[in-house]
């Protein structure tokens, strides 16, 4: 074992991995209507894990990362997946499809400008 291998992970990974979660949330949700969404439920399992997985790498970037980035909506994020982990049976599919459709692009543009800052 290293002395690397307890090293905390650095936090451009992280963005790195929220963006590919939302573009596999996009790819999933390509080309069908919400109806179809919410009657797949490989599809709609699959979308929501990689949205709660958007906020779980959230809540690892440092927050003065954060708050160097204030375009980005951390808490909404982060809220997002907890709804998502704790209230599963509860979600609302019409917001689920809102977070998809209008929401994603958005934080994709975001952590693209981000990554772009910081590179």
């Amino acid at each position: 074992m290293s002395e690397h291998d307890n090293a905390p992970r650095e936090w451009r990974f992280y963005v790195d991995d929220m963006l590919t979660f939302a573009r596999k949330a996009q790819t999933y949700t390509q080309g069908i209507t919400q109806a179809d969404f919410v009657a797949d439920e490989r599809t709609f399992d699959a979308t929501l894990r990689n949205l709660a997985l958007i906020g779980e790498a959230a809540g690892r970037i440092p927050e003065s990362v954060r708050a160097a980035h204030p375009d980005v909506p951390w808490r909404l994020i982060i809220a997002t997946r907890n709804r998502l982990i704790h209230a599963y049976l509860g979600i609302d599919n019409d917001t689920v499809w809102s977070i998809i459709q209008d929401d994603l692009p958005d934080l994709l543009d975001a952590l693209r400008a981000m990554q772009q800052a910081h590179s």
